[in-house]
């Protein structure tokens, strides 16, 4: 017999069929939680801006105004501009609400968080970001940003959810974004007319609740 013969124990946690169990358990405790929040905003957008930035400062002044109309908050929980959205939640004495998500560079939740749910699983996450939203604000960001853009705008043209406010937030920084959905992306073909008006661009925080409340307002 081989002395150096190593034998490993079969770990069943590590095969496919248990990551079903903890994907269950994340979708449970989201929804434990979340089910009980009531009308939510979500508002995502980059983490890497500072608090001096002009953004950070509107994302702030944004969560503010739709707590004061008594909207909870839904961010990320990370820093930037979700940092600055639960900020202004907090602020506004309104429910201020993080779901994070375990990174290789670890995400630390801002300290403006009353509210925080944990995630490993993305997609687990983005469901209650979505399902839990009565609006989604889209600050200037980056690739993930854009993924939950992307991701709302697709769900809502498919008419895999309802139709609700989908707002870019900064004229300016979206312009191209815009410009090349309407000049390249539609005059292709590969998108109708009417799905440019899945979303809407605003450029300050008063308008960005006028939208919301319009749209609800109709209702």
């Amino acid at each position: 017999m081989n002395k150096n013969k190593i034998v490993r124990r079969h770990d069943f946690t590590d095969e496919d069929p248990w990551r079903i169990f903890k994907i269950m358990s994340e979708f449970v405790d989201g929804f434990d939680v979340l089910s009980r929040v009531g009308d939510a905003v979500t508002i995502f957008g980059s983490s890497r801006l500072l608090p001096t930035d002009k953004y950070y400062k509107l994302g702030d002044e944004i969560a503010y105004l739709l707590a004061k109309e008594g909207y909870a908050i839904i961010t990320g929980s990370g820093p930037g501009m979700m940092e600055a959205a639960n900020k202004g939640a907090r602020r506004a004495k309104g429910h201020s609400i993080g779901l994070n998500i375990h990174l290789p560079t670890q995400q630390k939740p801002n300290p403006y968080v009353d509210t925080m749910v944990e995630f490993n699983y993305f997609f687990v996450r983005k469901v209650m970001f979505v399902k839990y939203a009565k609006a989604f604000v889209i600050m200037p960001g980056g690739y993930g940003t854009l993924d939950e853009f992307t991701e709302a705008i697709n769900l809502i043209q498919t008419e895999r959810i309802p139709k609700f406010p989908v707002v870019l937030f900064g004229k300016e920084y979206w312009k191209g974004l815009v410009d090349w959905l309407q000049d390249k992306v539609l005059k292709c073909g590969c998108i109708g007319k009417d799905d440019l008006d899945i979303f809407v661009v605003a450029d300050t925080p008063q308008e960005v609740v006028k939208i919301i409340r319009k749209f609800y307002k109709k209702r």
